[in-house]
Parts: structure tokens; sequence; C-alpha cells
């Protein structure tokens, strides 16, 4: 066997591999026989038929079963001999593929850049640190109120938070159309779940009220009927109610799951929930600046096919958050708005990798448990359902992945120049805003 690599660009590799024919020819003959014991012919006892027929018959087929079993056997053999790992796998390009002048074939693939860090010293990055104050548990223990309202017959004209429950019917051009009715349907006035117009139009209504508005759909509303058409609806309020926050008491302390030690209880576990989103977030954004200042510092040619299998990946991700049904799927979204988000994920892949591989990070065993621990908090049973994600091949190996990079981001911050910078927590979490 010869082969000859020849460098296309800084990434692309053109690998040529030459196989004598009396290789070729000898597996030929060493499969027809042993195919030949079990073949099948007509007017044939099973393995009797001459060698001559089988090869009249057989003998195209198993030809290119052997040069295809070939072409993988001393691709690999070729690519190991240069020390080359491809980026997917490689287009292969036949040149020669017949027994008697042997085989010959090309393979095009992409290889991985090489990674060097250098200059972290120089990188700064900013942790942002806070605290949960009693006044912190004050606020969200008001929001938690704010989600739990109880609702009263009002008096007076509709206003924000307010329940209304109507009725109404649409019409486009005096004509009423699909969608457009409803009998009711009940409303809370600033939750923004319906068209602009039409929820301006009730504050202020009482109940018994009727009256009919203008209403204009958005222009990227979903129905392209609509679509940024004015539309007159006619609305009547059948009911309207304002809301009463509960009383700090043992039943609200109950709808949360807190049976024993009333509100002090209540507020003890808020307080620790709002410790650890608090942790986690500025741990996200530490991160983020990490990885930011990593990849501005380390600009990295990518190979084209990695980046297109992350847009793919992307694009079926995103469909399945859309509920799409993938089997039946025949067009997928447009690339280019995941283009570059497959591009940084890449990016860091590699220079995570480079981290990891550098550094001999593992998985410590107690962390992944920990991790997973952790994750599964939210489920109706934390225990089983970490016992799930354990047993589980592809979900243990991310959240190893995840604990991988976390390790990586914390020797990387062991390197950099970090300045702790003070916050609250409602700068941090966005609450109250």
């Amino acid at each position: 066997m010869s082969v000859s690599l020849e460098v296309k660009s800084a990434l692309e590799r053109r690998l040529e591999v030459s196989v004598p024919g009396e290789d070729v020819d000898q597996a030929f003959e060493a499969r027809l026989k042993t195919f030949s014991r079990q073949a099948r012919l007509k007017g044939f006892r099973p393995g009797k038929a001459p060698l001559s027929v089988v090869k009249q018959q057989f003998g195209g087929q198993i030809r290119q079963e052997i040069i295809d079993e070939l072409v993988r056997e001393r691709l690999g053999q070729a690519l190991a001999e240069h020390q080359l790992s491809p980026v997917g796998g490689p287009q292969i390009e036949p040149l020669v593929a017949d027994g008697g002048q042997g085989l010959k074939f090309a393979a095009h693939f992409e290889v991985y850049p090489e990674v060097t860090l250098s200059g972290l010293a120089t990188l700064e990055v900013s942790r942002l640190t806070a605290e949960v104050t009693e006044a912190d548990v004050d606020a969200m223990i008001e929001t938690l109120r704010k989600q739990r309202p109880n609702y009263q017959p009002a008096t007076r004209g509709a206003a924000e938070n307010d329940r209304l429950t109507v009725d109404f019917e649409g019409r486009l051009e005096g004509v009423p159309f699909e969608g457009g009715a409803g009998e009711g349907v009940s409303i809370v006035l600033g939750a923004g779940r319906m068209i602009k117009d039409f929820e301006a139009a009730l504050y202020g209504m009482q109940s018994g009220e009727t009256k009919t508005v203008p209403v204009v759909f958005p222009a990227d509303y979903g129905k392209a009927e609509l679509a940024g058409k004015t539309t007159e609806f006619t609305i009547t309020v059948k009911s309207h109610e304002e809301a009463q926050l509960p009383e700090l008491d043992d039943e609200f302390c109950q709808a949360f799951g807190v049976t024993e030690g009333g509100i002090s209880t209540l507020r003890a576990e808020v307080a620790d929930n709002m410790r650890r989103e608090l942790a986690e977030n500025v741990r996200a954004k530490l991160k983020t600046q990490v990885l930011d200042k990593l990849l501005a510092a380390h600009p990295l040619e990518l190979p084209k096919v990695a980046v297109e299998s992350e847009i793919r990946a992307l694009q079926m991700d995103w469909l399945r958050r859309m509920g799409a049904n993938l089997k039946e799927l025949k067009v997928t979204p447009p690339r280019e708005p995941f283009e570059e988000s497959a591009k940084r994920r890449v990016a860091v892949g590699l220079l995570m990798g480079e981290v990891i591989r550098s550094q001999n990070l593992v998985v410590d065993p107690k962390a992944l448990e920990e991790r997973v621990e952790l994750a599964a908090i939210s489920y109706s049973d934390p225990e089983a359902a970490a016992q799930q994600i354990m047993a589980n091949d592809q979900l243990r190996s991310q959240f190893a992945g995840s604990l991988l990079e976390d390790q990586a981001v914390e020797w990387l911050l062991t390197q950099m120049k970090v300045t702790d910078t003070p916050a609250s927590f409602k700068e941090l979490m966005n609450f109250g805003a």
C-alpha cells in the first residue's frame, strides 16, 4: 500500500491511497471461496456449486464488498500512519477500483485546528458578588402572594391585575372570522395574553357592559389572513373580579409545601432557594465572561463540517422545543440564525477540550452524583429522577461533560485576573424590574 498526503488548506487534507491489484484479487478469491461453501444455487446442493458458477452470479457483488472493506481498512491504516483524526466522515473519491489494476482512492476531510493556550494572565474578568437580604426575602414573599391572589367581585372599572370573564366576537370587513369568537373567556389584565388593542379596551369596563372596538392584529401574527389587519370586536364583560392578596397564614404556607413551622419555615426555604439561584446566576455570568475573553484571545479557524453539524443539532433542538414531529419533518428552518451560536459552541468545545487535556482534568464520581442530585431537586421524586439520569448513558455523559467544563472554567479563573464587583440580588436576578 502506498499513501500520499496533500495539505489543501489550514484544515483541509487529501489522502491518496493505492492498494496493489494482487491484494484485491487475493481478498476477492478468499471471500469467493468462503461464500461458495454456503451459496444456494438452483440445481446444486448447498455449498456444492462450481466456483466458476458462483463467481459468474455473485462475483460483482462480492468484489464490491471487498473494495468497500479495503477502503475502510486501508484508510484507517493511512490515517494512523499520518496521525490524522478527521472531523466527521471523510469523503471518498474513487480513482481506480478494478481488480486487475488495483485499488486507488482519495479521501477528502478536515482536521481540527491546533489549539495553544497563551496569555491567560493578561485576561481580566469581573466577578459579581451579592447577598440575599431580609428585604429581598420580603420582596419574594410578596411576589409569591401576587402569584396566588384571591378574587372578589369588583364594583369599579377594570384595572391592572383584575380578572374578567368575557364573551366576544371579531369581524374582518364586517364578516366573522375563524377563531375570532369566544364565550366565558377568563382574562387577567396586564398578563399580555390577548392582542394589545383587545386587552386595552377592557380597562375601565364593568360587569354587564358591552362595547365594540377596533383591534389591529400584529404584523407578525401567526395567521397570514389577519396579520396587520384592522378588525372589529364586540366585547361583553360577564364578570369582573379584583385581586386580593392572601394572608401570610398556615394555608398560604401549605400551598408551597410547608406543613410545619409556618411563615418562618417558608421564609427560610425561600431564602435558601434564592441563594441557590443567586449562586448559579453568578457562576453563569462569570462563566460567560471567561469564555468571551478566552474566545477573543484565541481566534480559531473552525472545521466547516463541525460547524454544519452543530447547526443541524441546534435546528433539531429548536424544532423539538417548538413541538415539531421530527419523523414527519420535510423542511428545516434556515441555517443562518443558528450559525453564530454553532461557531461559538465549536470554538468553546475546542478550547475547553485543550484545557481539559492539558490539565488532565477528570470527572470526580462524587461530584457527578452531587450535580445530578441538584438537578433532580425540581422533580416530584428527586431520588428516582437522579437514579434515572445516572442509569442513562447519554444523560450521564452530558452531566459529566458539563462538570468537566466547569472544572476547566475554575482552572482558567486561577490563571486570569479576577476582580470582585459588589451588586445586589435585584440587579443580578433582574428581580422586581
